[in-house]
């Protein structure tokens, strides 16, 4: 029915808040303190689409391909409560400052990817920490600084015989409140650290990372859902769990835009566009 169509398009399309407060991401009522977007940054070629396979549940890919798929979806279980995980890859917004400054405005936490072989994608993020500060200031003004939650890649680490960027370049260009590792998507070095460490910047049970659930088929995800309700569970039943949602969409500019300004609205209203 056109109805139900309607309904599906507006689920694909709404950003994370709106899909968790109208209830119609999946079965067990994602409270919005429970939703999450991720946005990846980084210049191309540095991995950063393995880290995101990684966390997926998927297997490290060995050819590189330019990112295709943009935003994934990944739903978990624990205990009783029910979370979202939004990821979002913003390298194809990388020659487009509005877009890109429109994703920052509306991410949770942020995953910087630099390759420790390039020192110019290590610039790079530099320049990517710096505009998400000032981006995040002028968005919520507040007289306490606040920690920004980034997590920053130094990716490539089984590459060593072309390391080009020291750990000491590193330390010194970044500041304290900076989580940093140096990660190989292809080893796993590093991973399970950088996976809790963004579970904890977002409030987020450390069982979201992939290690300590099993992944499952959408449908079985429901069906586990519908049948934890008001009732107990075995403890096959109870595990954590988590899946992938192959059918979302990355929500349209145009909610992400209705998204920032009502934030900005809550705040004192900027003079001029926040995206500007």
């Amino acid at each position: 029915p056109p109805k139900k169509l309607e309904k599906t398009e507006m689920m694909k399309n709404s950003t994370p808040e709106e899909a968790c407060v109208s209830g119609e991401v999946a079965p067990g009522d994602i409270k919005p303190r429970n939703c999450q977007r991720i946005v990846v940054l980084g210049a191309p070629g540095v991995g950063k689409t393995n880290l995101v396979r990684r966390f997926l549940g998927e297997e490290f890919q060995e050819m590189y391909e330019a990112t295709a798929e943009d935003f994934h979806r990944k739903l978990f279980h624990v205990g009783d409560e029910t979370y979202q995980v939004d990821l979002l890859d913003a390298t194809r917004e990388r020659n487009f400052p509005a877009k890109r400054r429109l994703s920052i405005l509306t991410g949770d936490i942020f995953l910087l990817v630099f390759s420790l072989d390039n020192r110019e994608s290590f610039s790079e993020v530099r320049e990517l920490l710096s505009e998400i500060k000032v981006a995040k200031t002028k968005l919520v003004k507040s007289k306490r600084p606040s920690r920004l939650p980034v997590v920053v890649c130094g990716n490539k680490a089984d590459l060593d015989a072309h390391r080009v960027v020291s750990r000491s370049d590193v330390t010194e260009a970044l500041t304290r409140d900076v989580a940093f590792f140096e990660t190989s998507a292809k080893l796993g070095t590093s991973l399970e650290a950088v996976f809790g460490e963004l579970a904890a910047m977002g409030g987020l049970p450390y069982e979201t990372t992939p290690s300590r659930h099993r992944l499952v088929s959408m449908v079985t995800y429901q069906s586990l859902c519908r049948r934890g309700r008001g009732r107990s569970r075995t403890p096959g039943e109870a595990a954590p769990c988590a899946a992938v949602d192959t059918l979302a969409r990355r929500p349209s500019f145009g909610s992400d835009l209705r998204l920032v300004l009502g934030s900005s609205a809550k705040a004192n209203k900027p003079e001029r566009c926040p995206i500007q």
